[in-house]
């Protein structure tokens, strides 16, 4: 049995173990008091385990902060059964929200307003801050000084993205059409959650996931 086929079940047991995603560094430090063991090695044997995965439920994903073993997105709704809570609803004025900090980050409380068109409800921000998707990364050099948003590694763990070069392109946000079209491709990755739909009134009002 070589070096790979040896570490390969022991790092399914380390992520199956772990509540959060591991770096390769984190898992390398596991091995390292063996001695003989390369961060190369360990890589190779997250590799083997991602094969051996293959065709299984739950399956081995990279994200920002680490790797972790998850439930394949076709089992979810099956998974989600164990649950009685009903899943969070995030809605449309929420996604709109992140989907302008996803894509024109960083940008103010303002900035999102004048492309979205309505006032944007202090509990949007809040709630998105709440669930560590979204922080403040600075202020924009402006009278006032307002807060720039930006989203945080949390948000990539989330939406399983590595990095926010894995987010569909698309021209820079200006209208409402393009806000559509960028709506369209984060609700498409919303992690485990249902769009509440909202009339234009209500956008703003019901803006809390819930």
């Amino acid at each position: 049995m070589d070096v790979k086929e040896r570490l390969a079940p022991i790092l399914e047991a380390l992520l199956l173990a772990a509540d959060q995603p591991l770096s390769l560094d984190q898992l390398f430090r596991m091995f390292m008091a063996e001695g003989g063991v390369t961060k190369k090695d360990v890589k190779a044997a997250l590799e083997l385990l991602g094969q051996q995965l293959d065709g299984r439920a739950v399956e081995l994903r990279e994200v920002a902060s680490g790797y972790r073993l998850q439930v394949r997105t076709e089992y979810a709704e099956w998974v989600g059964k164990l649950w009685q809570e009903r899943p969070p609803r995030f809605s449309r004025a929420l996604l709109e929200t992140l989907a302008l900090v996803c894509y024109r980050q960083p940008i103010t409380r303002g900035e999102i307003e004048e492309i979205r068109g309505v006032s944007l409800s202090p509990n949007i921000v809040k709630t998105l801050i709440e669930r560590g998707w979204v922080r403040e990364v600075g202020v924009k050099e402006v009278p006032g000084r307002p807060a720039l948003l930006g989203t945080t590694p949390q948000f990539l763990d989330a939406f399983n993205l590595k990095s926010l070069d894995e987010l569909p392109s698309l021209p820079e946000i200006k209208d409402p059409a393009e806000l559509e079209a960028a709506l369209l491709r984060l609700g498409a990755r919303a992690p485990a959650a249902t769009i509440a739909e909202a009339t234009p009134d209500e956008t703003d009002q019901s803006a809390t996931v819930h």
